[in-house]
């Protein structure tokens, strides 16, 4: 399969870094791309952006990550917060030519391959499931956990401390990427349920 470059959506010259220090990223800075991303690829753009916030929990500035790099190699990259594996799960299924470290220096791009592999959870997701998870909860957990952990909760079986607590921030930061999609013009929901 030949190699294709990610087709930018519109002109991203306008795209911000991360700020440098800690404190200063916002999600929100990229919901026009997690708009446009979700809606090309048919994920919820709520599904996303909250993610996106789930994920902020470390800076994500370029330098930093390359530092954080150096000092721990199998890190996550990008805006997103993607690992290796997984990255070079989605590059191959969509024949993406970029590399993983292209993640920490495209926000844009970061945005994208999460919801490539939020697609790709979906079609692995069973259609019944527990009703104490909604399929966006459960399309989060696998982000976070893992596809397999993922079929394993929508089963039932009880996520652990660290799954709980990411689907806890999950829940609470849902609210706010509700505002942030809707202050910037986008759907506050659209795609997957």
């Amino acid at each position: 399969m030949a190699q294709k470059r990610w087709s930018p959506l519109g002109d991203r010259s306008g795209v911000r870094t991360p700020p440098l220090r800690p404190g200063g990223y916002d999600p929100a800075d990229y919901a026009e791309y997690v708009v446009r991303s979700a809606g090309e690829l048919e994920v919820s753009p709520l599904l996303v952006m909250t993610v996106l916030h789930n994920e902020a929990y470390k800076p994500h500035h370029p330098l930093l990550e390359r530092l954080w790099q150096w000092w721990k190699p199998g890190a996550a990259f990008g805006v997103a917060n993607m690992h290796r594996a997984t990255f070079e799960e989605v590059r191959r299924t969509h024949g993406l030519s970029e590399r993983w470290q292209d993640l920490r220096d495209d926000p844009a791009f970061a945005v994208h391959a999460a919801a490539l592999h939020l697609r790709d959870l979906d079609r692995g997701l069973p259609g019944r499931h527990v009703r104490r998870y909604t399929r966006d909860e459960l399309l989060a957990l696998g982000y976070n956990a893992g596809e397999r952990n993922m079929r394993a909760f929508a089963r039932g079986v009880p996520p652990g401390p660290m799954a709980r607590s990411y689907l806890r921030r999950y829940r609470t930061y849902r609210s706010r990427a509700a505002r942030i999609l809707a202050d910037c013009g986008g759907p506050r929901d659209a795609g997957l349920g």
